[in-house]
């Protein structure tokens, strides 16, 4: 029989690691740099290094990008009446901009997912091993 844990509050889990503080206590910061995620949080000690976020985050944050950014500019004319290098121009750095903005916030909540399902980097080497029999 395995020992049961209490169950960790996700809604809860996934705002603080959006706000970029641990998940379980929410008074760390996640990150010591940029994309750095700490090894542990400063205030609880909870093994932060253990979540792999891996390129979810890049996939989610270029999705909301695409979504709310790119796909609403094919309604203003501008786009398909102006001269091409004016359009790259005018697009590619707010686009550029707008996913370096995202990218750690949804790297946060993201961790702060994994650390609500109790997913951490043991339980996915073991599946891997697993599937590979």
């Amino acid at each position: 029989m395995t020992a049961m844990t209490s169950p960790r509050p996700l809604p809860q889990a996934i705002a603080r690691g959006l706000r970029g503080r641990c998940p379980n206590c929410g008074e760390g910061l996640m990150f010591w740099r940029y994309l750095k995620v700490r090894g542990e949080c400063e205030a609880c000690a909870q093994d932060l290094a253990r979540y792999p976020a891996d390129d979810g985050p890049a996939y989610v944050t270029i999705l909301l990008v695409g979504h709310l950014f790119v796909a609403p500019l094919l309604f203003f004319p501008f786009i398909w009446q102006a001269p091409v290098a004016w359009v790259l121009a005018a697009t590619l750095v707010p686009v550029a901009l707008l996913t370096l903005l995202l990218l750690p916030v949804v790297k946060g909540g993201f961790i702060g997912l994994l650390w609500a399902l109790n997913v951490h980097r043991e339980d996915a080497v073991l599946h891997t091993a697993d599937a590979l029999d």
